[in-house]
């Protein structure tokens, strides 16, 4: 019996020998084509064996980070670069995944949005293809510049300051002449009021000028032409129906009431009435207590000295005090047919308003 098993492990033995000579043969006559096959085979059955960590996230924490691809970037400097942000926690794992899938070769530059939740698998594919990668940004309705400045360092996507944007669309900013001259803004004003509210999907390389003017841009599509001329025929500037847009956007919590607080406004100024505006107070005081609007007291109304304070200044305050949606603008433009000089906030908490002709009425209308 013993001899039997010598016979058979030196018949394996020589099996073995024989078959790693064949494969050297093969590799030889076959060159690197072959070659390249087995070490790919190889690498294929090592990656294999790493599941698990092929498909283990970094973490539960979604925030997105801003990772970019430079041009020229190979999958090695690309796994380095992975790991320094904290994305994958095995550079060498990452470089033979991509190369066993081919998507070595289809790697892209650009800028990427990725977070600690994703596998590598999940990275690999995303880093295929950079078109898909937007910056999603809200701006809400009666912001102020400063606002969405906020907004942008409060983002994790973009690559610049809200400073950077404030500069590019404050007071002295170059912009373009041909909206300044369609709107009637006066010389060195701001684009406050101009910065459009809604939701964007932003391209991943924007910049400060680019993002202003995708604004000032989308200002121009809600508002079209017809608008502007109703406004002129009434001889409004569409810089002074802004103005009053955004204070009856500040004032109105329901888009409904829109109209009828513009007619109020509107028969004030027909009227040589002063507004009495508490947002264009709100507006001059600036920041305070960790908001853009704090609360006023009736001491304000006087001891606010600014050109924006409606109750010590007759008609529109300088400029708009903060940014529209269309419902104000329109409702600037189109009030409603109203004998109402003033409105309070309702007693109930809906956030609706009582209107009235008199002062002795609206004094009646208080809580």
């Amino acid at each position: 019996m013993s001899r039997l098993i010598k016979i058979l492990a030196l018949a394996i033995t020589g099996f073995g020998i024989v078959a790693v000579l064949c494969v050297g043969v093969i590799i030889v006559v076959g060159g690197d084509s072959i070659s390249e096959t087995l070490r790919t085979e190889w690498l294929r059955f090592q990656v294999s064996r790493r599941d698990n960590d092929l498909n283990r996230p970094m973490s539960n924490n979604a925030t997105p980070i801003r990772f970019r691809v430079e041009v020229g970037d190979t999958p090695g400097i690309i796994a380095q670069r992975l790991a320094l942000n904290n994305l994958i926690s095995d550079a060498d794992l990452f470089v033979d995944y991509v190369r066993i899938t081919n998507l070595d070769t289809q790697l892209e530059a650009g800028v990427y949005f990725l977070n600690q939740t994703q596998t590598i698998p999940d990275i690999a594919v995303a880093l295929t293809d950079s078109a898909s990668s937007v910056i999603p940004f809200r701006i809400l309705e009666g912001w102020r510049l400063e606002e969405v400045a906020q907004a942008i360092d409060q983002s994790n996507f973009f690559d610049f300051t809200g400073a950077d944007f404030l500069a590019v669309t404050r007071a002295g900013a170059n912009f373009d002449a041909d909206f300044a001259a369609q709107i009637g803004l006066p010389p060195g004003v701001s684009l406050e009021g101009f910065m459009y509210p809604d939701t964007y999907q932003l391209p991943a390389e924007v910049t400060p000028v680019m993002l202003r003017d995708i604004l000032l841009e989308t200002f121009r599509e809600k508002v079209g032409t017809q608008l502007i001329a109703d406004a002129a025929a009434q001889g409004l500037t569409m810089y002074e129906v802004v103005t009053l847009a955004s204070i009856i956007e500040r004032e109105a919590v329901h888009n409904d009431e829109h109209p009828l607080i513009a007619s109020v406004y509107r028969n004030r100024l027909a009227n040589g009435l002063k507004l009495d505006a508490d947002p264009t107070v709100q507006y001059a005081i600036g920041f305070k207590d960790n908001t853009w609007w704090p609360q006023i007291t009736v001491e304000d109304y006087s001891n606010v000295i600014s050109a924006y304070n409606t109750y010590l200044n007759t008609d529109l305050p300088p400029g708009p005090i903060a940014n529209p949606g269309i419902d104000a603008i329109r409702a600037a433009v189109y009030p409603a047919e109203s004998p109402y000089i003033y409105f309070r906030a309702m007693c109930d908490g809906s956030g609706y308003h009582n209107f009235a002709i008199t002062f002795d009425e609206h004094l009646a209308n208080g809580c």
